[in-house]
């Protein structure tokens, strides 16, 4: 019996996937030595409950249809529960909901096939010839990391087998989580119920990559150099220096403060982790590249499909791909589209 195509979702690229899955499977290190007393001045200062969210930018053709969008933003406070009575009404006026463009990586295995990729995954994301983060980071940047390490994950080593790209990561997601914030999302899911409750067609621009070889292809990617030490080391410089700016944005964006968002930085420092493993050569050799700019673009032509054939339509994006200045608002305003930005509530 022949084996179907299956799809796997697998975030950009099945290396993707099989990365974040093996990083998210394992325990996070526990240890009585952690820094449990650290002061959570922060976390008080993070707004929770019922917030409005941000109001949504109007984007107008010549006939006067109009695609409605949300800015998302990460981290958010963890204790917050977001309802936007816009958002709900704007849906029910709606013909379509755009969610965020993405990426699916397709390869030809069942599902033992996928099952004997895993010892694969778990070493791709280790640094190649079992160095460690002391061996791999140079000596002044590894000793920025050692006493975050011990305050957010505590004691444990197995954290210094990883590639910096993925240390990174856990010790961003500890550091927010001490801090009352969350990198959850709460929009795009109760978005989809609401548009289910009001049967509302949703639609996501997707971007589909087929990898012919994927055992190979993580063996390369376990054996590439990554260039991750600038994504590395903007990650320690946001932990150790921008946790408050993180948490104004965050209240900002939960209290749906639109100026304080746009006049507050926003240091942007997984892009640069994700240009880190966009240029790995396992990854230009596979044609995944210039998926950052492929899903742009297929966003782009559906969000104009849409104001064609629909009077209404919201849409989802990360706010920094809104605000950018050669984001995806000033790329829709270039082809002619009437521009306006929210009021803050």
């Amino acid at each position: 019996m022949s084996r179907k195509r299956q799809p796997w979702l697998w975030g950009w690229a099945v290396f993707g996937l099989l990365l974040a899955t093996a990083a998210g499977a394992a325990e996070p290190e526990k240890s009585g030595h952690a820094d449990a007393d650290a002061p959570q001045l922060l976390e008080a200062m993070v707004v929770s409950g019922i917030q409005p969210g941000p109001g949504l930018w109007k984007v107008s053709n010549a006939d006067g249809h109009v695609l409605w969008i949300l800015g998302t933003l990460s981290p958010l406070p963890r204790r917050m529960q977001w309802e936007s009575a816009q958002v709900r009404q704007v849906i029910g006026e709606s013909q379509q909901v755009l969610l965020p463009p993405s990426g699916r990586v397709k390869a030809d295995v069942g599902f033992f096939g996928g099952m004997a990729l895993l010892p694969a995954a778990l070493s791709a994301r280790k640094n190649p010839d079992k160095q460690t983060l002391a061996e791999v980071l140079p000596a002044p940047l590894y000793a920025r990391w050692t006493p975050l390490r011990q305050r957010y994950l505590g004691r444990g080593k197995g954290i210094e087998k990883r590639r910096p790209l993925l240390a990174a990561n856990k010790l961003f997601e500890a550091a927010i989580g001490r801090h009352g914030l969350s990198q959850k999302d709460v929009v795009v899911g109760t978005v989809k119920k609401l548009a289910k409750r009001a049967k509302v067609p949703v639609d996501q621009p997707l971007i589909e990559v087929v990898i012919d070889e994927p055992k190979q292809a993580l063996k390369d990617f376990a054996q590439s150099d990554l260039d991750d030490r600038a994504c590395f080391e903007q990650t320690l410089s946001r932990v150790e220096n921008d946790l408050p700016l993180m948490r104004d944005r965050a209240n900002a964006w939960a209290t749906g403060d639109i100026e304080a968002l746009q006049d507050l930085p926003d240091v942007d420092h997984l892009r640069t982790c994700s240009d880190a493993f966009l240029n790995a050569s396992a990854i230009q050799q596979r044609g995944l590249g210039d998926l950052r700019d492929r899903l742009q673009a297929r966003w782009l032509e559906a969000a104009e499909q849409s104001l064609v054939a629909h009077p209404s339509t919201l849409a989802i994006l990360p706010l920094n791909l809104i605000l950018r200045e050669d984001g995806y608002l000033a790329l829709l305003a270039e082809r002619g589209y009437q521009i306006e930005a929210p009021e803050t509530h």
